[in-house]
């Protein structure tokens, strides 16, 4: 697409300029018409009457012409706003390139987001190996120290729902960096603090401030990424929830054995603070509400050194930065103050709430696999604390290789959808789902993983129960790793492609109900192993997750009806909005008018 193209020179914004241009002449010469008649008044009093008379009869008719020209723009106003947010121009191609970021910008952006987003899972595990110890020198209580693991996944899952609707508003990188840095100065808290308040406290913050960045790399990929591609992009992005359980407590392992617990809180601090230099000067703003599909400079915090480095190519190339349009956008957007009532909105929703709920099961049991993999491995192999840690590798290698090859998987399905359907797919084009399948073009890849899943998890229940070689659990856990990560993958981007306009939103509900869910499921494991055996309880858990299917299935056949019922409410809302802004607006225009003609009859 050339720069020309990214420019949206909209003619119908000039002519509401040129109303706007005649009308203020037609005020100036009604008034130099007010004031011959006033000068006329002292000679001639019946004929200045019915000059007067005339005059305000062409004054209401320019009053209502004004009144006219002021709804058309507002109109006008949230027509270019609404176009420039879905990556449409008001003139020229009707469907222009959805971002202006290259192949590789796009792969540069996610996998810097996909950074960010590793530091909450990574957080979370590699404490594991160090709770033994942190109990013994702060003197407390196993169940103390249990405590900050779960007050850590309760935060993980609260904490997005407030930065989610923030950066959807604002902007990525505002709440990127907000995150970032109260990530930093926990993580050194952290590694200073004594007792075991401070240390509850502080991994509660630590948790605020790593979570809140899942959310947003799903809404970076929302943000440059169409649908047909999506799939591939969050692959990306959906791995980092997977290794942080593979790789966390093998470098856990390692730190607490050789340099002592401190040091694991110093190297996230040295991790977070190697990151987050080049993020904050290099990671562009992708916002679609502060800068369209990237060709609409931003302003202050959003500007990054990508951000000034497409502007200075556009102005090297004739084309000058759209100013008009930011101030378009700008003028629209308001910042709300962090609330998770939208993401909570969006969870009881009837199709969201299906794919949310049942997801977050899917995740629970992933977590019970994991969480208990310390205790029964120490058990049945008598390992210690970093043997343990290497055995998440399988797990860890299985989620990396599902990573780069499901997501491929879904986009391949979606295309196979749309030329099934007749939809011709273009590059870079956004594609309307009002009248396509999207939950069976998701769910279809998402289910197979599923089934497969549940059977590797009743198997991995078994061979703890029978203490087989250890073998049988690692490559289990390597089949586990690879389709829970491919199913959730999948269900993930289901999730963003029925929120486009906030997809970090709609993010901060997946991970709300993942983490609550999760945090129970990590505390009853070990007691319903104790109760159940191993076998029982993970054929419990496989046997649930194969129970959850049907609902996946009523998603398919009733979610584009639930879907398009959602769409026109919302889009109610929104007329309903409008017609009641342009209604002050009008009344304001005519109070004022008539403030203005009482001034006349009083100077008269």
């Amino acid at each position: 697409m050339s720069m020309a193209e990214d420019t949206i020179a909209s003619p119908e914004l000039g002519k509401v300029l040129h109303e706007e241009t005649s009308n203020e002449q037609g005020d100036q010469i009604h008034e130099e018409k007010d004031s011959e008649c006033i000068t006329d008044e002292w000679s001639t009093g019946e004929q200045v009457t019915s000059q007067q008379s005339e005059v305000n009869e062409e004054n209401e008719k320019d009053k209502g012409s004004e009144m006219i020209t002021i709804s058309d723009r507002v109109q006008l106003s949230e027509h270019v706003t609404q176009q420039l947010t879905e990556g449409r121009q008001t003139t020229g191609d009707p469907e222009p390139e959805y971002s202006v970021f290259s192949r590789n910008e796009k792969r540069c952006i996610v996998m810097m987001a996909t950074m960010a987003a590793a530091f909450s899972p990574i957080s979370t595990n590699i404490f594991f190996p160090a709770l033994n110890v942190l109990a013994s020198d702060l003197r407390v209580s196993d169940s103390l120290i249990n405590l900050t693991v779960t007050s850590y996944m309760i935060l993980q899952g609260i904490a997005p729902t407030f930065i989610g609707s923030f950066s959807d508003a604002a902007g990525r990188r505002p709440a990127y960096l907000i995150c970032f840095v109260i990530y930093l100065g926990a993580n050194i808290g952290l590694a200073l603090q004594t007792d075991y308040a401070a240390l509850l406290v502080l991994r509660m913050v630590q948790s605020a401030g790593s979570s809140g960045t899942v959310a947003l790399t799903s809404g970076v990929v929302s943000d440059v990424a169409t649908r047909q591609e999506r799939g591939q992009y969050m692959g990306y992005t959906s791995a980092a929830t997977i290794l942080g359980p593979a790789f966390g407590p093998v470098i856990g392992g390692l730190l607490a054995n050789r340099l002592g617990w401190r040091a694991i809180f110093w190297f996230l601090t040295i991790f977070a603070g190697a990151v987050f230099i080049p993020f904050a000067v290099f990671f562009p703003e992708t916002g679609r509400n502060v800068v369209g599909n990237g060709s609409i400079p931003p302003k202050g915090l959003n500007m990054s050194a990508m951000n000034y480095h497409h502007l200075r190519k556009q102005a090297r190339e004739g084309f000058p930065p759209n100013y008009q349009e930011q101030h378009v956008l700008t003028s629209k957007r308001r910042i709300p103050f962090p609330n998770p009532v939208p993401s909570l909105r969006i969870a009881f929703e009837k199709e969201a709430g299906i794919i949310l709920f049942s997801g977050g099961l899917i995740y629970t049991g992933f977590y019970m696999v994991t969480a208990a993999v310390p205790s029964q491995f120490q058990e049945i192999y008598g390992f210690n604390d970093l043997q343990i840690g290497l055995c998440y590798i399988p797990l860890g290698i299985g989620a990396a290789l599902a990573a780069f090859t499901r997501g491929k998987t879904a986009d391949w399905n979606y295309r196979r959808h749309a030329n099934k359907l007749g939809v011709s797919l273009t590059n870079n084009r956004q594609h309307d789902i009002r009248k396509f399948p999207i939950e069976t073009a998701r769910l279809q890849i998402a289910l197979p993983f599923l089934y497969i899943t549940a059977i590797a998890v009743i198997a991995f229940g078994w061979v703890l129960e029978f203490e087989t070689n250890l073998a049988g659990p690692l490559v289990l856990l390597f089949i586990i790793g690879y389709n829970v990560l491919a199913a959730a993958n999948v269900m993930g981007v289901l999730v963003v492609d029925l929120y486009r306009e906030s997809p970090a939103t709609a993010t901060a509900a997946n991970n709300l109900i993942r983490c609550s869910l999760g945090a129970g499921g990590t505390a009853l494991v070990v007691p319903m192993i104790n109760a159940m055996g191993r076998g029982w309880t993970y054929t419990l858990i496989g046997l649930l997750w194969i129970a959850l299917t049907p609902a996946y299935w009523v998603v398919m056949r009733y979610g584009p009806k639930w879907r398009e019922e959602r769409r026109l409410r919302e889009e109610k809302k929104k007329t309903k909005k409008a017609n009641a802004k342009r209604e002050i607006q009008a009344e304001t225009e005519e109070v004022s008018a008539g403030l203005t003609d009482e001034k006349v009859k009083e100077e008269k």
